[in-house]
C-alpha cells in the first residue's frame, strides 16, 4: 500500500512538473475565426467570439490551406504538428494532428507552448514521426531539433492535411486560423479551410 501510495505521489508530482515546463514555455495565441472580407491587403474575420477583427497581409504571409485527413495519413518520416496536453508520465495526448505536405517539411518545428481553441494552455510539436505503433490510436515518436516527444494520437482526435494555398482561398465564410506577426498588426501565416473545413489547431 506504501508502495502504491508513493507511487501515485510521485506520479503526481511529475505530473505537475510536466504542466510547470509547459507553463513555463512561451505560449503561441493565434486566432481564429471565419473571413469576412479581403480587401487590397486588408484580411476581415470574425473571431470565434463574434468580434470584428483586420489584420494586414504581406508579401511574406504564408498562406497554407486545410483540409480533413485520417489516422492513415500519418506514416513514418511524415512531418506533423500536433495541439496536445501534456501527460504524468511525459507523454503528449493529441487534441488534433496536421500532416504537412512534403514541401512543407520543417515549418514552426519544435516543441512549445500553444493557446487551444478553448482558450486552455497545452502544447505544440511539429517534428517528424520516427517509430510508430498501433494500438487504440496510435502512438508516434515525434523527433525534433533538439528533442523528441512521444504522442498518443486516441482514433477520435481530427485529422487534418496542410499543403501551400493562395490568397484567393482567403473567401468568406471560409474558416481560418490566423498567425500574427510580433508587431501585432500583420499576419505571419494564414491557415484556411478547404470547402468549409475548421481547422482544428
Amino acid at each position: 500500500m506504501k508502495t502504491a501510495l508513493s507511487t501515485t505521489f510521485g506520479l503526481l508530482l511529475l505530473s505537475a512538473a510536466v504542466m510547470t515546463q509547459a507553463a513555463d514555455m512561451p505560449v503561441v495565441k493565434p486566432m481564429r475565426g471565419t473571413v469576412d472580407s479581403v480587401q487590397a491587403d486588408t484580411l476581415s474575420y470574425t473571431t470565434r467570439a463574434g468580434q470584428h477583427q483586420t489584420i494586414t497581409l504581406t508579401d511574406k504571409t504564408g498562406i497554407r490551406l486545410v483540409s480533413k485527413a485520417d489516422l492513415d495519413s500519418i506514416k513514418a518520416d511524415s512531418f506533423v504538428g500536433s495541439a496536445a496536453i501534456p501527460q504524468a508520465d511525459g507523454s503528449l495526448k493529441a487534441l488534433e494532428v496536421t500532416v504537412f505536405e512534403a514541401s512543407l517539411k520543417g515549418s514552426g518545428e519544435g516543441h512549445y507552448g500553444w493557446e487551444n481553441a478553448d482558450g486552455s494552455t497545452g502544447t505544440m510539436t511539429n517534428g517528424t514521426v520516427g517509430k510508430l505503433s498501433k494500438a487504440n490510436g496510435r502512438t508516434l515518436t515525434v523527433l525534433y531539433k533538439g528533442g523528441e516527444k512521444q504522442l498518443v494520437v486516441p482514433e477520435n482526435v481530427p485529422i487534418a492535411y496542410v499543403e501551400p494555398g493562395q490568397r484567393s482561398e482567403l473567401k468568406a465564410g471560409a474558416k481560418i486560423v490566423l498567425f500574427p506577426a510580433d508587431d501585432g498588426k500583420s499576419a505571419r501565416g494564414v491557415a484556411v479551410g478547404k470547402d468549409g473545413f475548421t481547422p482544428p489547431m
